[in-house]
């Protein structure tokens, strides 16, 4: 285990070598285009060096103002920041990978990425229309393009090299082995909802006899109902500990092995969300076995609709 000094710095080094990935990142799912900017800047300069976003967030635009800003201070280099985007639905057919990527690519005002996703395996009717629907408001689906047919899209941009490693998100455990089995590259991270009351404990198990980083989203359970955050074995257990429920929850995904992102659009709470330190292995057995809850907040893997985002955003 990290010391308590350390385990905020905790990296997992992805399997074709190109980076090391902060267990610790943050995701900038935040509607506000502002709050957006205010956030990712208040990330970096509170410790975070993973910035994880998505065309389907619509937020790309402002994340690469706040790096850019941030980086023009001196104080943080392009480097020293692993940045993640996804592909989303709409783009899935091979032909219309690359300028999807190249489009993310300019909005962050990078030349490269450090990860590229597949946001998840669903692919949606082709066009610009990140959410199109028939007459009767079912989202239209694309019989045409399988997932295998996106992911060599994706390994062919990781040969031209400005996409460092590409990953897979919203996926089930078969999904994974399906593209581990048929891949030429191998996927590096696997993103996922995960909490104490969606362990994946076999997709966790899975991603590390493989090789591959599993990264949790939803870590703190996105403020959902039931609120992880009000759990009482977290509670008393931060209690204990003299820490913050999210503080505990997050020590507890970095302690197993999984990485995660956390979003806040307070600057207070992303610095506190960053002062991790590790939890004792009672506690981490205390959140394993004395959580029985099983709840999954966020449909997405079932339909590739997100649910975190409202309809028509």
């Amino acid at each position: 285990m990290a010391n308590l000094d350390t385990l905020r710095y905790t990296k997992f080094p992805l399997n074709n070598g190109s980076v090391a990935i902060p267990a610790l990142g943050f995701g900038t799912l935040i509607p506000d285009p502002v709050a957006t900017r205010v956030a990712t800047k208040a990330a970096l300069e509170a410790g975070f060096r993973l910035l994880d976003t998505s065309e389907r967030y619509r937020t790309e635009n402002e994340v690469g103002e706040a790096m850019q800003e941030v980086f023009k201070e001196g104080k943080i280099k392009r480097e020293d920041v692993v940045v993640v985007t996804k592909l989303w639905n709409n783009n899935h057919r091979p032909e219309r990978v690359k300028p999807a990527f190249e489009a993310s690519l300019k909005k962050l005002r990078l030349d490269f990425i450090d990860l590229y996703l597949i946001h998840t395996p669903f692919a949606f009717q082709p066009g610009e229309e990140q959410d199109p629907r028939d007459a009767n408001g079912k989202v239209i689906y694309d019989k045409a393009a399988t997932l295998l047919d996106t992911w060599r899209a994706l390994e062919a941009l990781v040969d031209e090299g400005k996409c460092k490693a590409i990953g897979l998100s919203d996926v089930s455990l078969e999904q994974v082995k399906g593209i581990v089995e048929a891949a030429r590259i191998k996927p590096a991270v696997v993103h996922v909802e995960s909490h104490p009351y969606l362990p994946e404990w076999e997709l966790l198990n899975y991603c590390k006899s493989n090789g591959i980083v599993l990264q949790a989203f939803a870590a703190l359970g996105h403020s959902s109902v039931p609120k992880l955050l009000d759990d009482p074995v977290i509670t008393t257990i931060a209690r204990r500990v003299n820490k913050t429920s999210a503080q505990v929850l997050l020590a507890w995904a970095i302690q197993r092995g999984t990485a995660l992102l956390t979003t806040s659009k307070t600057p207070d709470r992303i610095k506190e969300n960053f002062d991790v330190s590790a939890i004792p292995e009672d506690a981490m057995s205390e959140i394993t076995e004395g959580i029985t809850m099983r709840v999954r907040f966020n449909a997405v893997v079932e339909t590739g609709i997100p649910g975190f985002i409202p309809r028509g955003k």
